[in-house]
């Protein structure tokens, strides 16, 4: 896990490694797909949608395909994506920014993997 943001002095949003990749993988596709330009104005409003955690902590829906796990998992959505997170001791662990275009049950897949 990784720190990405301060929240007052204690809070924090931390950004788990598979999430990171997967946030990578998206910005390589539109680097290549589209533009360099594209790809970074994605990356950078899914960067900053997290923003919102610092003051609403539960604003993000409960996501129904992890429920089974018990963790509390929710998102937010920005764009095509789902950004999936939930509340740990120290903050907020960003666990996986999914594409919301893909069946919803990939969401939960022990087999799903960044594509590199």
């Amino acid at each position: 896990m990784r720190k990405n943001q301060k929240i007052g002095n204690y809070m924090k949003i931390l950004w788990s490694d598979f999430s990171i990749e997967m946030l990578l993988e998206n910005y390589t596709y539109y680097r290549i797909k589209a533009s360099p330009s594209i790809a970074k104005k994605i990356k950078t409003e899914i960067l900053t949608a997290t923003n919102q955690l610092k003051k609403h902590p539960t604003s993000g829906q409960i996501e129904l395909n992890l429920e089974k796990l018990n963790e509390g998992h929710r998102y937010l959505v920005k764009g095509n994506y789902k950004i999936i997170y939930k509340e740990i001791p120290e903050g907020f662990l960003i666990t996986d920014v999914f594409d919301s275009r893909q069946d919803p049950i990939n969401i939960n897949d022990e087999k799903r993997k960044p594509s590199k």
